[in-house]
């Protein structure tokens, strides 16, 4: 059955999620520096004042200490208060969530409409002109570094055409409405998911050929051929149905990537979601931020694996949960 299964691995993972809240627990408190110790904090308040906050936030307590005081915390539902607005950190990260989730669905789907189709074309005409170019493309984005990507996208279709806007979710300069709000939406996420599904794309065209290749050459495949049924039949329902078995883990792996690739796509189209929100506490050395959206990736590693173990047995019977 899936609920007991469902129940025992979230049972499973919870040791698993402690030991990543130590981990990045201390990598946080070993990072140079600290929220108080910023030049600007230094030049702007006396070194008296630093140490009545650093009582304050509990930053003089023993690192177990301070450990402890923050898991009980999260578990509790209080996150702790950002250094830098004095906010609320679930507060803070609740406004900026949705938009981050929204551009990483918008671009894991981008990414399973592309991908899924080419690798599976790349694969049933093998060695023809399509396959190399598709695989061509494909090393080609792996290869691209998302920065660049987006700094050109910004140059071409922004600044020398003209065409989509270069920053934000929307025109600020408009009050939009209807058809219209959901046109100036539109053309302010082109670029940002382009650059975030480009790697993913890549990555998972790939893989679907390879996948698909493999099942092929099988000999179940050849006698559904043999027995006359239709080209379409054998490749979708016999061939893709057991090719999706391994490519499920590359493309459900890939959520919790494309959340962290956020954070170089929200900073250059300047999105207010999780990624720019991200590095802005890591200059500042906001740890209690830091450490919630930390957290949040790590439960979003743990769910999407939970995710595609629950596929793999939809998609292959002999799969058990028992």
């Amino acid at each position: 059955m899936v609920g007991p299964y469902v129940v025992r691995r979230m049972l499973q993972a919870i040791p698993l999620l402690f030991g990543i809240s130590i981990i990045i627990f201390l990598m946080l408190q070993m990072a140079p520096g600290g929220p108080l110790a910023s030049g600007e904090a230094q030049a702007a308040i006396t070194p008296e004042k630093i140490e009545r906050l650093r009582a304050h936030y509990g930053l003089d307590d023993p690192l177990p200490i301070q450990y402890l005081n923050w898991l009980g915390g999260l578990v509790t539902g209080d996150w702790g208060v950002s250094y830098d607005t004095g906010q609320p950190v679930l507060q803070v990260i609740t406004e900026r969530l949705p938009t981050t989730l929204a551009l990483t669905g918008l671009a894991f789907a981008v990414s399973l409409l592309i991908a899924i189709p080419v690798g599976i074309l790349a694969a049933t005409r093998q060695y023809s002109v399509f396959d190399y170019a598709s695989t061509g493309l494909s090393f080609a984005g792996i290869a691209t570094p998302s920065f660049w990507f987006g700094l050109m996208l910004l140059y071409l279709f922004s600044f020398q055409w003209d065409l989509l806007p270069s920053a934000g979710l929307t025109d600020l300069r408009e009050d939009h409405v209807g058809f219209a709000a959901v046109w100036d939406r539109t053309t302010h996420l082109i670029m940002p998911v382009a650059v975030l599904a480009l790697i993913a794309t890549a990555n998972l065209a790939r893989y679907v050929r390879a996948s698909m290749l493999e099942v092929l050459g099988q000999d179940y495949v050849r006698t559904a051929r043999g027995s006359g049924l239709p080209e379409r039949t054998v490749i979708l329902q016999h061939a893709g149905k057991n090719a999706s078995v391994p490519v499920v883990t590359i493309a459900m792996l890939m959520v919790p990537e494309l959340f962290l690739g956020a954070v170089i796509t929200e900073t250059i189209f300047s999105i207010p979601g999780m990624g720019a929100l991200f590095v802005h506490s890591a200059e500042l050395r906001d740890y209690p931020v830091l450490l919630g959206i930390l957290v949040i990736a790590a439960v979003l590693v743990v769910i999407t694996n939970l995710v595609a173990d629950v596929i793999y047995g939809l998609l292959d019977p002999r799969i058990s949960y028992e």
